[in-house]
Parts: C-alpha cells; sequence; structure tokens
C-alpha cells in the first residue's frame, strides 16, 4: 500500500519545496529564530484575538507570513509523530538542570516524539489549522470577540511542539536498529 505525502509547502516561505521531515525543520529554523519569531509572534497573536487592537496593523502580511510558516511547522509535526517509530532522539550529554526552561515534562525532554503523539491524540492536524486560522482572524480584527472554540490548548501543545523539534535539532536523531536475534538471545 502506498503512503500519502503530506506536503509542507515551504515554498511559500523557504523558497523552494522540502519533502523530507527533517530538512523541513531545518529550514524552519533557518527561516527565525525559535523564541524571538515564532513563540513570540504566536504569543501575540493569541493575546490580540482576545483585543480590539489589530496584531501587526503597521504590516499586516507578517501575519500571513507567519501562518504560512507555522502551517507548513504543523505539518512536519505531524509527520515527526510517525518518525517515532523508526527514529529516536540522541541521549542528552547536558545536565537535567537545562530541561526546566521549556514547556516539557521530564518525559517528554527525554523522548520529545511523545509531544507530537499527544497533541496528535487530542487535536486532528485540521483542527490545529483550523485554531490558527481563528487566532490569526481575531486578531486580525478590530472588533473584540470571544472565541467560539478553545484557544488555550492547541497554543499549549504548539509551544511545547516548538520547544521538542527545538530539542530533536538540538541533539539529532538516530535511526532505531533492529536487536540481532544473536544479540538478543544473549541479553
Amino acid at each position: 500500500m502506498k503512503k500519502n505525502k503530506i506536503s509542507f509547502e515551504t515554498r511559500f516561505w523557504a523558497g523552494l519545496p522540502e519533502e523530507n521531515t527533517f530538512k523541513a525543520l531545518d529550514a524552519f529554523f533557518d527561516f527565525a529564530h525559535i523564541d524571538y519569531y515564532y513563540k513570540q509572534s504566536l504569543t501575540e497573536v493569541v493575546i490580540y484575538s482576545y483585543k480590539k487592537e489589530i496584531y501587526q496593523e503597521e504590516n499586516p502580511s507578517d501575519a500571513f507570513v507567519l501562518y504560512t510558516v507555522v502551517r507548513s511547522f504543523l505539518k512536519v509535526c505531524y509527520c515527526l509523530q510517525e518518525k517515532s517509530k523508526k527514529w529516536k532522539v540522541t541521549a542528552s550529554l547536558r545536565s537535567e538542570t537545562v530541561f526546566h526552561l521549556s514547556s516539557l515534562t521530564k518525559e517528554e525532554y527525554d523522548n520529545p516524539f511523545i509531544v507530537f503523539q499527544k497533541a496528535f491524540a487530542e487535536k486532528t492536524l485540521e483542527e490545529f489549522e483550523l485554531f490558527l486560522c481563528q487566532i490569526l482572524e481575531l486578531s486580525l480584527s478590530p472588533n473584540a470577540e470571544d472565541p467560539e472554540s478553545d484557544l488555550t490548548t492547541p497554543y499549549i501543545h504548539l509551544i511545547k511542539m516548538l520547544d521538542a523539534v527545538e530539542l530533536i535539532r538540538e541533539r539529532g536523531v538516530e535511526k532505531i536498529r533492529k536487536k540481532n536475534p544473536i544479540d538478543a538471545a544473549t541479553e
């Protein structure tokens, strides 16, 4: 059975189509810094979705760029949950105290792939994309409206996914090797 490939649609913001999940992540990090652009921008968009003020009023096209980048990111994260079956994150050489700076639990810090599995077990890719559309629509509107759906849960998952991909990129990944039957018998 042939698997359907998801288009990450990186050509809109990275300039070239990227089909490899890990290369798409590299393009994501090359485009902007995770804390200064992605986390800050997403937080601002969520805050502005509750205000009468318009997000990026002087240049609303920034909101469209943010939308295309984060939408691609969500597609990459969706594929990363499947990668956890064949890949593992390299063990950390850093002290355990580093993980308190992120939104991840100890278990998620040890295995960042869990973040994607939890996120997409609770919300579908389409629900995350709907969340993204909704927060951008509300943040660009001059009218303050109460959102019809929960904005907090997808936002928290998205921040956790940003932290998880940063860990994956820092530590690197390695293919999970199947145990040799002879090695398994000696254990």
